[in-house]
């Protein structure tokens, strides 16, 4: 019976990572304009995402413009999509496997329950998918740290952690524990 429970537990987990990734990788809130020192425009917020860059005006007024072109973008940037979006997609095929893996593992009449191929294969993407998200969050969460700090960057550009970084950390995690759970 533990079984079954940790391998239910491990599919919510997985499939409220997969959603957080998901949405991680759509919001436009990777970085956000840091109001530090002098800085007195704090009517405006800047918004930088893997996808968009979106200006909020007190609240009221979002006005968001996708990058031009794919072959405009700077390589870390394509690196961040590319790697949330394989993600995204490994997360959701390990989520279909473990339903499957799930669905297969269940007890039957004649003894314990037995554990399916699936169930380690979902366990294992669901462990890539979760290392996967971490990086590209991680590396922005890192640089944007690193530039707040460091004093040759203008203070107009200055940055700070947003949202979706902190909603993709959670969902990395999340994503590793059912992995876990499933291995």
């Amino acid at each position: 019976m533990s079984c079954c429970v940790l391998q239910i537990t491990g599919l919510i987990f997985g499939a409220v990572g997969m959603l957080g990734t998901l949405a991680a990788t759509a919001m436009p809130q990777w970085r956000v304009s840091a109001h530090v020192e002098a800085n007195l425009v704090v009517f405006e917020s800047v918004w930088e995402g893997l996808w968009m860059d979106c200006i909020s005006q007190l609240g009221l007024r979002l006005q968001c413009k996708l990058y031009d072109s794919v072959l405009a973008l700077p390589p870390p940037l394509e690196a961040l999509r590319a790697l949330m979006c394989l993600a995204v997609l490994l997360a959701l095929a390990a989520f279909l496997v473990a339903i499957v893996g799930v669905k297969y593992s269940q007890p039957g009449k004649e003894g314990p329950p037995r554990v399916s191929s699936f169930i380690l294969v979902a366990g294992v993407a669901f462990l890539l998918a979760g290392s996967l998200a971490l990086v590209p969050v991680s590396w922005t969460g890192g640089s944007v740290v690193r530039d707040f700090y460091d004093p040759a960057v203008p203070v107009p550009l200055k940055r700070e952690l947003g949202a979706a970084l902190y909603v993709g950390w959670a969902s990395g995690a999340l994503l590793l524990a059912a992995g876990a759970m499933y291995c």
